[in-house]
């Protein structure tokens, strides 16, 4: 005799029968009951979700998960209460940002690229000050939790880091108007830790084009050239998110080392300026560089970006017809009020990801959160501590350990010690560049435009 097993709705069912007639109750207990048991999910699949994220828990356990973009020294910087104080903003509890220790730990955080970032428009003193003021911030940060975070400046410093349950810091300037058209000044910030340089941040420079901003290079002028060949040599991954795509061309043809794209996603699934573009993806594998896929909700939402579109030019229509700025700000709050913001999703990111391997190859794709940079944030993203969910996604469709370890950490120390080899190579036959923007390009003035 076979004997089946019976589900818990089978068997609310069948107790109902010989209790119906001896309780008029059941009239409203059994449709409850029934709602309460379909709605609930079942075991299997509750099981189910909680191997895959202690997969992934395990998996972060063994190997370092090193995101490429976190925006915190500059929201200590613009905190309004303690501006610049990196006491006041107590990592060691509960922060009103995206970032503090507790969460770095339940994401398990195990190399992070802090961003040095300014913003294209300095109006007191220049971009120097600014600049090497951000620097003294994450230093600060740093140095303030030696028992959480260490300096790290090479792949070998991030493995020791990890290994000593310390969370490798690195340095990685956002934006080529820092160094204000001086390779000296790009060797300086090297020696202040910087390991990445992303060429542009939203605005066109007098040698490299923007995404978000007017082409008038053509890509990279060649000053621009000179630029990643003194990177090059200097050890420095050329970092190309913010970049036009004719930018990203010129630079993967003249590159001796590997890029990255610190924080961008696929152009193919959200058609962003930001984005990489599959003809571009393709081109990794040869290179040997890494896009770090971002979580920017703009960026991995097709949605989301038609809204903010829309909301641009909504505020721009409204600044044309009312002059005072009150009033302004009144009717773009009304306007959203009827227009609410959509949100990303942890599953469209994975989208992302997924269609970086599927385009590049499973070892040109990492992770570039870019926390404390936006301010909104995908569901299931919400701040330092979800990245294990987000593996826990990629193992529900299908994951190897072998190809979630390369995304994790392992693509990204490989680019770094290709950049690190291709140095140690260069400085054996190159001397430090004293080429000049003036010698290559003619005369050029440093880039002063509004961020966008």
């Amino acid at each position: 005799m076979i004997v089946l097993s019976r589900s818990p709705l089978t068997l609310v069912l069948a107790r109902s029968r010989s209790f119906f007639p001896r309780s008029p109750l059941t009239l409203f207990l059994l449709p409850l009951t029934l709602f309460l048991l379909t709605a609930m999910p079942s075991p299997s699949a509750a099981q189910s979700a909680d191997r895959s994220l202690e997969r992934a828990r395990r998996l972060l356990r063994s190997t370092p998960l090193i995101d490429g973009h976190n925006d915190l020294p500059w929201e200590i910087r613009q905190r309004k209460d303690a501006p610049r104080d990196v006491a006041a903003y107590d990592l060691r509890t509960p922060t009103a940002g995206h970032t503090d220790l507790s969460r770095l730990a339940q994401g398990q955080v195990g190399g992070q690229f802090w961003s040095i970032y300014i913003p294209g428009e300095i109006g007191d003193s220049g971009y120097a000050k600014v600049q090497l003021e951000e620097f003294d911030i994450a230093r600060r940060i740093i140095a303030r939790y030696p028992d959480r975070l260490q300096l790290a400046l090479t792949a070998d410093d991030i493995e020791r880091s990890f290994k000593r349950g310390r969370i490798a810091s690195l340095l990685g300037m956002e934006g080529g108007h820092a160094i204000e058209n001086s390779l000296g000044a790009l060797r300086s910030y090297y020696d202040l830790g910087a390991r990445y340089m992303t060429l542009t941040h939203n605005v066109t420079l007098d040698w490299a084009d923007a995404a978000l901003d007017s082409a008038r290079n053509n890509g990279l002028t060649e000053f621009g050239r000179e630029v990643v060949r003194e990177m090059n040599r200097l050890g420095m991954l050329v970092d190309l998110s913010h970049v036009s795509p004719a930018t990203m061309s010129d630079v993967l043809d003249g590159t001796e080392a590997p890029v990255v794209f610190s924080h961008s996603s696929a152009k193919a699934l959200t058609d962003h300026g930001r984005n990489v573009p599959d003809s571009i993806l393709k081109r990794l594998p040869q290179n040997g560089g890494v896009v770090m896929v971002t979580f920017v909700p703009a960026f991995v939402s097709p949605v989301v970006a038609a809204w903010e579109a829309q909301a641009k030019e909504q505020s721009s229509a409204i600044k044309e017809t009312v002059s005072d700025t009150v009033d302004q700000k009144r009717r773009f709050e009304e306007w959203k009020a009827t227009h609410p913001r959509p949100s990303a999703t942890l599953k469209q990111v994975a989208d992302h990801i997924e269609h970086v391997r599927k385009v590049a190859g499973s070892d040109h794709v990492g992770i570039g959160s870019d926390f404390d940079g936006i301010d909104t944030v995908p569901e299931g993203l919400e701040d330092v501590s979800k990245f294990p969910q987000l593996f826990a996604e990629l193992i529900r469709r299908g994951w190897s350990d072998r190809d979630l370890k390369k995304l994790a950490g392992q693509n990204v120390l490989r680019a770094l010690r290709a950049a690190e080899a291709t140095a140690a190579r260069l400085q054996k036959v190159r001397q430090p560049s004293t080429k000049t923007i003036e010698q290559l390009d003619g005369q050029k003035s440093v880039t002063r435009k509004e961020k966008t």
